[in-house]
């Protein structure tokens, strides 16, 4: 195939098959957005938009730090109880903890120290509508000003503007979870900011005793006219009761009709006499159950004369007991004991009749006694009924005496009190911290607003650094590239290598630094790993890399770096630079050009590099075009011949967009390079570059980054 290439004649440019390698089987690759590792990248590129951003905000806070009149601020500080001072029982101003602890109560009180009340208080206590510096007589923008804007009588506009100026001075702050309130004044006098928070302290308290004055004395007042008509009413209601009961003949006894006290004390003997009744009856009902046998009974259980019979007996029977046995039957020993022994029993036997006796005769008695109680009680049952009417409307009339009377002695405990509460101020709010005058400045507060200054510029210096490159966005790392391309990063390179040469190739002052060299032998090892060249190809493998036209000098050192990686690896390398370089002649030597329009072998042009292993071919003579189907051929040939000669060709193809010349390469070349430079290289001249090598025919199979900041 190789010779058949080589015969053909030149003028004809027949059309050829071309290896057009196909895309690689690229990953799902990042969407092309900024990451958070290349903000480094951003702020570095942008770091003098950065550092002016702040340099000017810093200066803007200097000049007004240094030209602002200096303010002063004294505190006063109030602590407030929840609970007020109890003077008497039934406050006027109840002491009673909110849940809350009186927190919201307190928080109410900011707003009452801030009201009209108790700064016009201040004012008139300091006579502050004389000061210039708060009446808005201060200067004479103040004056004009009044004099256009004022309405009214001077005396009260000038108050107003007073009031104004001193709630703009004036802050009122509780700190948490305390029930102490700080009286901040500012002005431009350190004395009168103290002297200021102090008299709106004092007026605070005595606007506070006041309004309590004024509602106890409001209390009094009205309870004080409520009591004549409050006593008329007792006086009514007294009569209305004694005539009562006087035409219904009752009579009454502690505050009851002696009739109901009669009947409920009978009452109370009735119940007593059936409860003693039912006792009894239930004790002879045992008696009589137990026929034969009383001692059974708990009154025999009870009764101590039996017990000591009980005893006696059980004695005798042991006795009785160790005589037969010591002494036999018919000892006279013997026989008296047993004598003993029944007389004992008899007794108890004549015991119990008579406690059987006793309880007949009590229930006999019981019985008769409650007869007697119930007769009483119901002739006392039948004499009642007759005063049930009257006594109903009488209980009515006492009601409304009872109610009337509470309502009277209430009225006039709280008249009492609430006289009292009008000369006493129970108010439990006092004043922990007088106002000092202060030693520094509050205003403004230079160090702070630099360093405030200096961290915002920075910050808003950031903002604009960063909308800055979203309005234009840079390649900023692999992931985006590889988005933009689709196809793989095959490495990133530094930017500049320590003690370096740039040209010729070779030698041991032209090899690169160490990283560098390993980067572009790593990047030529995933070029190679990434080809899929058809087996037996003839044409010797070629790599092109092409840029933006603004990284043309870091492609044109990529291009060199990668034919040094491989020369140095024992590769012969032939580099061709496309670039329209001169080198200072006036008559361009022979090169690529002439190759593609059939005017020169390739053999007689392609030279070494002494001491290397790279081979150089220039760009040529650019005095006649030529079609693009004779340029293939004629590169199709060249790859051919190099192929014998060398092992791999490294192409600088320029900026594709602007290099018309370099198609012919594109189309026979095996991997096509984009190189662009980290923050650098905008995302849209890699988009336009990539749209170039697609009209060309081809996709880019790889890219390769140069990072600056390496």
């Amino acid at each position: 195939m190789q010779s058949s290439l080589l015969s053909l004649p030149q003028q004809h440019a027949p059309e050829v098959t071309q290896y057009a390698p196909e895309p690689a089987p690229t990953a799902s690759y990042a969407s092309s957005t900024v990451e958070l590792g290349d903000l480094k990248r951003i702020l570095v590129r942008r770091r003098f938009l950065i550092l002016a951003t702040a340099a000017l905000l810093t200066l803007v806070t200097l000049l007004y730090g240094l030209f602002t009149p200096a303010l002063y601020s004294s505190v006063a500080e109030i602590i407030i109880d929840p609970q007020d001072l109890q003077v008497v029982t039934n406050d006027v101003n109840p002491s009673r903890v909110p849940p809350d602890g009186g927190i919201t109560m307190v928080e109410s009180q900011v707003s009452v120290v801030q009201s009209t009340g108790v700064l016009l208080r201040a004012i008139e206590a300091t006579n502050l509508t004389e000061d210039p510096e708060f009446n808005g007589q201060g200067g004479l923008v103040g004056r004009l000003l009044g004099g256009l804007l004022g309405s009214g009588s001077a005396e009260t506009d000038r108050t107003g503007k007073t009031l104004d100026a001193l709630r703009g001075r004036l802050a009122v702050k509780r700190a948490d979870k305390v029930l102490v309130l700080d009286v901040i004044v500012t002005a431009k006098s350190p004395d009168k900011a103290a002297k200021l928070a102090n008299a709106i302290a004092q007026a605070y308290l005595a606007d506070q005793a006041s309004a309590r004055a004024k509602m106890a004395t409001d209390a009094s007042d009205s309870i004080t006219a409520r009591l004549d008509e409050q006593r008329k009413r007792v006086q009514q209601a007294e009569n209305a009761v004694e005539a009562y009961k006087s035409a219904h003949n009752m009579v009454m006894a502690a505050g009851n009709l002696v009739s109901d006290q009669e009947l409920t004390e009978i009452n109370t003997q009735l119940s007593a006499a059936q409860s003693r009744t039912a006792t009894l009856k239930a004790q002879v009902d045992q008696l009589r159950r137990s026929g034969g046998a009383p001692d059974a009974t708990s009154e025999a259980m009870r009764s101590s004369v039996i017990s000591s019979l009980r005893a006696q007996e059980a004695t005798l029977v042991d006795q009785v007991s160790q005589l037969g046995t010591e002494l036999g039957p018919r000892h006279p020993s013997m026989i008296a004991a047993q004598q003993q022994l029944r007389d004992t029993r008899a007794l108890i036997a004549r015991e119990l009749g008579r406690i059987s006796a006793a309880a007949e005769t009590d229930y006999e008695r019981a019985l008769a006694n409650q007869q007697a109680l119930e007769a009483k009680v119901a002739g006392m049952k039948s004499k009642s009924l007759d005063t049930d009417q009257a006594s109903v409307k009488l209980r009515e009339l006492q009601r409304d005496l009872e109610a009337v009377r509470s309502v009277y002695a209430t009225y006039l405990q709280r008249a009492q009190e609430t006289r009292e509460q009008i000369n006493v101020d129970s108010t439990n709010a006092r004043i922990i911290s007088q106002a000092m005058p202060a030693l520094k400045k509050s205003w403004p507060p230079l160090p702070l607003l630099l360093f405030g200054a200096l961290f915002g510029g920075l910050g808003l210096g950031t903002a604009l650094a960063l909308i800055a490159e979203y309005s234009s966005p840079t390649v900023l790392s692999s992931a985006q590239m590889q988005s933009a391309i689709d196809a793989p990063v095959f490495g990133v390179l530094p930017a500049k290598s320590a003690r370096r040469r740039w040209w010729p190739f070779g030698g041991a002052a032209a090899s690169a630094g160490q990283k560098t060299d390993a980067v572009a032998g790593l990047a030529l090892r995933r070029l190679f790993a990434s080809s899929r060249r058809p087996p037996n190809w003839p044409l010797v493998p070629s790599i092109l890399l092409t840029s933006p036209p603004e990284d043309a000098a870091q492609r044109g050192r990529v291009a060199r770096l990668l034919a040094n990686a491989a020369a140095a690896r024992g590769s012969r390398v032939l580099f061709i630079d496309t670039n329209n370089a001169s080198g200072g002649k006036k008559e361009p030597q022979p090169g690529l050009l002439d190759v593609l329009r059939g005017e020169y072998a390739f053999d007689a042009l392609s030279q070494y590099t002494a001491g290397s292993n790279v081979a150089v071919l220039g760009r040529g003579r650019q005095k006649a075009v030529f079609s693009e189907a004779q340029g293939v051929y004629f590169t199709q040939q060249m790859l051919a011949q190099a192929g014998r000669n060398f092992d791999l060709v490294v192409v600088d193809g320029g900026a594709l967009a602007d290099n018309l010349n370099a198609s012919p390469l594109v189309a026979m070349v095996d991997e096509i390079v984009m190189v662009a430079t980290l923050n650098s290289t905008p995302m849209r001249d890699v988009t336009t570059a990539s749209q170039a090598i697609s009209v060309m025919g081809r996709l880019p199979t790889g890219a390769l980054l140069v990072d600056e900041a390496a």
